[in-house]
């Protein structure tokens, strides 16, 4: 088969990037594991972070790429309950343990064992990938098409936990610092729950696309919001905007940081930062609860992904247009390796 490996993790810019396309041996799963023919798979900022080297190298040559839509084509022999030709979702979180204090708390997704597709293992910028059965998910959606599909499997899963994060209160005023992906999603389910959302990010188009999802305004990044906060959410790997997101809060307000990366945060300032109860947390990854019962939200509430299609074989590029914002949504590729 034909697959993206990261040769060198370094910048995706003009010229000769950190992603090298190659043909290996079609991998064989392990006994409780899937081999999955990939269909289409978004393209996330992580996969961003790991080409750059942002995120350390945990496996050499990895092949990015978790948000999978793909079918069954092969099984290991404990596997049950699959037959070929499934369509299956491949996401983010791949493995962990199950048995540390945290898996048996219900927190998985803090799990010190973790394994993660895209980084531990092979994703899906190939032809085939594999998969753990235990944390492959189902796909029942029969209206919803592959590429549709494949962002919710991380951006909206991630933006869901982040949502659930950020404690926002019924009826609540949310604000989302960055409007990709996960945002947009995110704002769905919000919007759906019945709370105000405030968009601020430095993308026009995204803007754009805020307001027409329903969002009750829309601002530049650094940008106050009308309103005091209940909540926030920030998307944006920008280090610099966790101030500015906490003085947006109303008292007792609470931000959520959404991205396995940051860049450096500024020195906070207690009494106009942190003051009256304000609380600043962190996202880790998800729990497949968690991917559970955003599909199902997902399903109620026609929560739809907005796509810009792109060809596997066209990957770099793809990456490409993420770093530089020219995506409003999601972009997702669709195999044409064979």
């Amino acid at each position: 088969m034909r697959a993206w490996v990261v040769d060198r993790p370094g910048p995706v810019g003009p010229g000769e990037g950190p992603l090298r396309l190659v043909e290996k041996p079609v991998p064989v799963p392990g006994a409780d594991e899937l081999l999955v023919r990939v269909r289409a798979c978004g393209v996330c900022r992580t996969d961003l972070h790991v080409a750059e080297g942002d995120l350390p190298v945990h496996r050499p040559g990895v092949t990015p790429g978790h948000e999978v839509v793909g079918v069954v084509a092969g099984a290991g022999p404990a596997v049950r309950g699959f037959a070929l030709g499934d369509r299956v979702g491949v996401a983010w979180l791949r493995r962990t343990d199950g048995t540390c204090v945290h898996c048996r708390r219900g927190a998985e997704n803090l799990c010190p064992a973790s394994e993660y597709t895209g980084w531990d293992a092979d994703g899906g910028y190939a032809e085939y990938t594999t998969v753990p059965a235990a944390f492959v998910h189902r796909l029942p959606f029969d209206d919803i098409d592959d590429v549709a599909l494949a962002p919710l499997l991380c951006a909206g899963i991630i933006g869901h936990r982040a949502l659930r994060r950020c404690a926002l209160p019924p009826g609540g005023r949310l604000g989302l610092y960055g409007f990709g992906g996960s945002a947009h999603l995110c704002a769905q389910v919000a919007l759906a729950e019945g709370a105000r959302v405030h968009v601020l990010t430095r993308d026009p188009a995204a803007r754009r696309l805020a307001l027409a999802l329903g969002a009750a305004s829309a601002r530049g990044a650094y940008d106050p919001p009308p309103e005091p906060l209940d909540s926030a959410i920030l998307f944006a790997p920008v280090g610099d905007l966790v101030p500015v997101a906490l003085r947006a809060l109303d008292r007792g307000g609470v931000l959520a940081v959404a991205g396995i990366h940051l860049s450096d945060i500024p020195p906070l300032r207690y009494d106009t930062d942190l003051f009256y109860e304000k609380e600043l947390r962190s996202v880790t990854s998800n729990t497949r609860e968690d991917a559970r019962e955003f599909l199902s939200l997902a399903a109620l509430h026609g929560v739809h992904a907005t796509t810009h299609t792109c060809p596997l074989s066209r990957a770099p590029e793809a990456l490409r247009d993420l770093k530089g914002g020219r995506f409003d949504g999601a972009a997702v590729l669709v195999n044409d390796l064979g």
